[in-house]
C-alpha cells in the first residue's frame, strides 16, 4: 500500500527521545539509591522514572523494537507497585531496575548504529518479575488533612510526597487558581501559573475542580496547585495571580491504625492546559551545514570589505557602501551568534552520565565513592562537548582507581570512608569554559611518578603535570579493568590542547589533586587578533591572549643565555613581575624586525611574551584544523582565510609557550 506506515522515518526522532528519557530515568534511580541509603522512600522520583519508562515503552513500541518494549513493560510494572507502595523499593528492586536500564540503553545504541537489536534477556525479565514490592506494615501515625474530592484525586505516592516533605520541615500549601477570559486577555493561564510557581516551588500536583459558575469564574472550573514550597504566602499569591488568602496550609493530624497513602479506587489525570516547551529537535547535521555556511558568509565579508578598501585607495566614494559593508558585518555577527546558541549544550546535562560512572567505578574498585557535580548554567558548543567529554571520563577514572583510598586506609588517616569526586565548571569569560576535576584521595607522589618515567623529580605543579601526560606512563605494575594501559593522561591532554585549550594540576599529598580544564567554549568561528610578524600575518584566538603590551626597548633586560635556538631571550616588566620576551619572528625562523608590541599569554600560571611587528586588527575568523599528522607542528593550529583567497596560519601561543619552555625538538625552527 501506498499509504504504509514507515517507522524509519521516526528514527532519528526516537532515538533522541529515548537518550532524553534513559538519561532522566537514570538520574531518578540514583536519587532512589541516594534515599535508600538514608532509609527514606523515594515517591517522586519513582513516579518520574514511570513517567519516563511509560513514554520510552510508547515510542519503542511505535518503532516496532520489541525487545526494549518487554524490558520497560516488565520495569514498568514494578515502579507501578512501588508507586502504589509510597516509593518503596528494596536495594534487590533497585539492582534489577538499573540493569533494565543498562539493557535498554544497550539495545539504543545498537540500533543508532544500523547493528541487530538483541532480545530482551530472559534472565532480567524473570528477576523482575519475581521482585515483590511490599508497603511497610506499620499503620502510618501522620496523614494529610483534605477534603475528600481533593484526597481521591491523589495517588498514594502524591500524598506521601506531600508527607515527606512537610515532615522535613518545609511548607505544604494549596495554591487555587480560577481561569477567566480576562486573566486569559492578560497572558495568565494555568500554564504560565505553573511556569512562575515551578520556578520556586515544587509542584506536587495539579488538580482541576468544579465550582459554581460566576461572575469571576464563568466556566465554573477552578485548579488546585499542590506544592511544596519555603517561599510566602505572598509570593504565592503574586505568582498565581490571586489573593494571599487564597493560599492555604495543608495540615497534618495523627491517626491510629489508618492507612492514609492507601491508593484510592479511582484517580483522575492531571488535566488542563498541557505546558508548551518550545522546542524543536534538530540534527546536529544541519547545525553543522548552518554553520558550514555562515563560514562562507564571514569569508565573504572580508573580502567585501578588502574590495571596498581598494576602491577607496583609488579615490572612489565609498561613503555609502562603507555603510553597508558595516551593517552586513553587524548583521553576520549577530547570525553567528543565533547560530552558536543554537549549538550550545548545558555542560549539566554532559555531566548527567558522571554519576552512573562513578557509582560503577565505585562497584568494580570496592571504594564507596561521592560525587558532587556543580556545572551552573554554563553552556557548551556541542562539537566541544563531544571531544571534551572522554577527558573527563579518563579523569574521573583515575581519580577513582589511583587517588581515592580504600575505606580501611582512610579509616586509618582519620578521612571518612566515602571518597568524594567534584565536578565543577563556570564561564571564565564570554568565550572560555573551566571545568575543574577534583579528589580528596592522596595525591599525586612526584617521587614515584619521576621513578617510573627515569626522569628528574619535579619541582612544582607544572613540571609533575609534564610527567604523568607522558605516553606509555602508568604507575601501576599491572593493567586493571579501568587503568593502567599508561594512554588515560596523555589523551586527556591531547583532547585538551587540539581544542586549543588549557590542562593544569594541583595536588596536596594526603588531601587530594584537582585538574583543570580551560576550553574555548566554541572552536569553528572565534574572535581573534590578526598580527604581522616577519613581514607574514599570523591569527589567534583572543581568548587565549591576556594582553597586547608595547615594548619598551630602554626597559629591556637580556638574559644569561642570549643566544638561544629561539633567537634572542630578553626581559620585561609587568606590573611588578618578570615577563620573558621572546621575538616570534626568531621562533619561526623569519626575518626579524623590531618588535614595538608583544603577545602576553601565560601558561600553568608562568607568563610569557612574544614580540610582533605591529596589530592588524580584531575580526571573527572561521579556523579549518590541520588535520594531516604530516604537516602539524606546535604551535600552530589550523588556518583561516582574511578574504584575500590566502591562508593564514592560526597560532596556538599557549601551546608554543610550553615547548620553548622546555626547550622541545618539535618548535619550529
Amino acid at each position: 500500500m501506498g499509504n504504509a506506515f514507515d517507522a524509519s522515518e521516526f528514527l532519528a526522532g526516537f532515538l533522541v527521545e529515548a537518550e532524553e528519557h534513559l538519561s532522566a530515568s537514570t538520574t531518578n534511580l540514583l536519587a532512589v539509591e541516594t534515599s535508600l541509603r538514608k532509609g527514606e522512600n523515594n515517591p517522586r522520583a519513582v513516579r518520574e522514572l514511570f513517567r519516563s519508562l511509560h513514554t520510552i515503552k510508547g515510542l519503542s513500541a511505535m518503532v516496532g523494537i520489541e525487545p526494549i518494549v518487554d524490558v520497560a513493560h516488565a520495569m514498568e510494572t514494578v515502579l507501578r507497585k512501588a508507586d502504589r507502595a509510597a516509593g518503596a523499593l528494596s536495594t534487590n528492586a533497585f539492582e534489577a531496575l538499573l540493569a533494565g536500564l543498562r539493557a535498554i540503553g544497550e539495545r539504543v545504541r545498537a540500533l543508532s548504529t544500523s547493528a541487530p537489536v538483541a532480545p530482551a534477556p530472559p534472565q532480567l525479565l524473570d528477576a523482575l518479575a519475581a521482585l515483590e514490592i511490599t508497603q511497610d506494615a506499620s499503620p502510618a501515625t501522620v496523614e494529610l488533612v483534605l477534603d475528600a474530592g481533593l484526597s481521591a484525586k491523589l495517588s498514594a505516592t502524591e500524598k506521601a510526597q506531600l508527607l515527606q516533605g512537610a515532615e522535613s520541615g518545609r511548607r505544604a500549601l494549596r495554591v487555587d487558581f480560577v481561569p477567566s477570559p480576562a486573566r486569559a486577555a492578560e497572558g495568565t493561564t494555568i500554564t504560565s501559573v505553573r511556569e512562575r510557581i515551578g520556578a520556586f516551588a515544587e509542584i506536587v500536583k495539579v488538580v482541576p475542580l468544579s465550582i459554581p459558575a460566576s461572575d469571576t469564574a464563568p466556566g465554573g472550573l477552578a485548579f488546585a496547585l499542590l506544592v511544596l514550597t519555603d517561599a510566602t504566602n505572598e509570593a504565592l499569591a503574586a505568582a498565581a495571580a490571586t489573593q494571599p488568602e487564597h493560599v492555604q496550609v495543608l495540615h497534618t493530624r495523627r491517626v491510629d491504625g489508618a492507612d492514609p497513602l492507601a491508593e484510592p479506587e479511582a484517580a483522575e489525570e492531571d488535566v488542563g492546559e498541557g505546558r508548551k516547551r518550545g522546542i524543536v529537535r534538530v540534527e546536529v547535521a544541519r547545525l553543522d551545514d548552518a554553520l558550514e555556511r555562515l563560514s562562507a558568509l564571514v569569508i565573504t565579508r572580508f573580502r567585501l570589505a578588502r574590495a571596498v578598501d581598494a576602491l577607496a585607495a583609488q579615490g572612489v566614494n565609498v561613503g555609502e557602501l562603507g555603510e553597508i559593508v558595516k551593517g552586513y558585518g553587524r548583521q553576520v555577527r549577530d547570525l553567528r551568534g543565533a547560530i552558536m546558541r543554537a549549538r550550545m549544550v548545558p555542560v549539566a546535562e554532559l555531566l548527567d552520565r558522571v554519576p552512573l560512572i562513578v557509582r560503577g567505578l565505585s562497584r568494580a574498585t570496592k571504594k564507596p565513592v561521592r560525587v558532587v557535580i556543580d556545572a551552573g548554567k554554563a553552556e557548551l558548543d556541542k562539537a566541544v562537548a563531544d571531544r571534551v567529554f572522554p577527558a573527563i571520563v579518563h579523569l574521573i577514572r583515575n581519580a577513582v582507581d589511583h587517588a581515592i583510598e580504600s575505606p580501611a586506609e582512610r579509616r586509618r588517616l582519620g578521612k571518612p570512608e566515602e571518597g568524594l569526586v567534584r565536578v565543577t565548571c563556570f564561564e571564565r569569560s564570554t568565550n572560555q569554559l573551566e571545568l575543574g576535576i577534583s579528589d580528596d584521595g592522596r595525591g599525586i607522589d612526584r617521587e614515584a611518578v619521576a621513578h617510573r618515567a627515569s626522569r628528574p623529580v619535579p619541582a612544582d605543579d607544572a613540571g609533575l603535570l609534564d610527567l604523568i601526560t607522558l605516553p606509555g606512563l602508568t604507575t601501576l605494575d599491572h593493567a586493571t579493568k579501568t587503568s593502567g594501559r599508561g594512554l588515560g593522561m596523555d589523551i586527556v591532554k591531547r583532547a585538551v590542547v587540539e581544542l586549543g585549550g588549557e590542562l593544569s594540576l594541583g595536588t596536596t599529598p594526603g588531601a587530594g589533586t584537582t585538574f583543570t580544564l580551560c576550553i574555548p567554549l566554541t572552536i569553528t568561528i572565534v574572535d581573534a587578533f590578526s598580527f604581522v610578524c616577519g613581514e607574514q600575518t599570523f591569527v589567534a584566538p583572543v581568548a587565549a591572549i591576556e594582553e597586547v603590551v608595547e615594548v619598551v626597548p630602554e626597559a629591556l633586560v637580556r638574559g644569561p643565555s642570549r643566544h638561544t635556538r629561539f633567537g634572542e631571550v630578553r626581559f620585561m616588566e609587568r606590573r611588578g613581575e618578570i615577563v620573558p620576551l621572546v621575538n616570534l619572528a626568531s621562533v619561526f625562523s623569519l626575518a626579524s624586525r623590531e618588535e614595538p608590541k608583544a603577545l602576553v599569554v601565560r601558561r600553568n600560571g608562568a607568563a610569557l611574551a612574544f614580540g610582533i611587528q605591529r596589530m592588524v586588527g580584531q575580526q571573527e575568523v572561521v579556523i579549518r584544523p590541520l588535520e594531516d599528522p604530516l604537516v602539524k607542528v606546535t604551535g600552530v593550529s589550523g588556518s583561516t582565510d582574511l578574504g584575500d583567497g590566502r591562508p593564514t596560519l592560526v597560532l596556538d601561543l599557549v601551546a608554543l609557550s610550553g615547548a620553548l619552555s622546555q626547550n622541545r625538538t618539535e618548535v619550529p625552527v
